[in-house]
């Protein structure tokens, strides 16, 4: 998570391709691409990467999509990410996502 969704997409981009590339060679998938990470951070994808509004946004969809979710747990553990900016991303959860969420 960052301040704004460009800046999140672009951090966390080359650590998820380079482990999420490495993992395929052992189990046969075709290498990570820009357009499949993409569609996974995009809104309805998998992946829950954005500014605090478009995490808060994603989160509320699937939990209308779920039939309501109680709670959400993020996955923090891309090697290409520093501890400053997974602390940034700790705190924005906090102060900002929380909120939105939660009204």
């Amino acid at each position: 998570m960052a301040r704004d969704t460009p800046q999140a997409m672009e951090s966390y981009y080359p650590g998820y391709a380079e482990t999420f590339t490495r993992i395929g060679k052992e189990r046969g998938w075709p290498p990570v691409t820009r357009s499949h990470f993409n569609a996974q951070a995009g809104p309805t994808g998998a992946l829950v990467i954005g500014s605090p509004k478009d995490v808060a946004d994603k989160i509320k969809r699937h939990s209308e999509a779920l039939g309501g979710i109680s709670r959400f747990t993020f996955q923090m553990d891309n090697a290409g990410l520093t501890h400053a900016q997974l602390m940034q991303s700790i705190a924005l959860i906090g102060k900002e996502v929380s909120t939105l969420v939660n009204g």
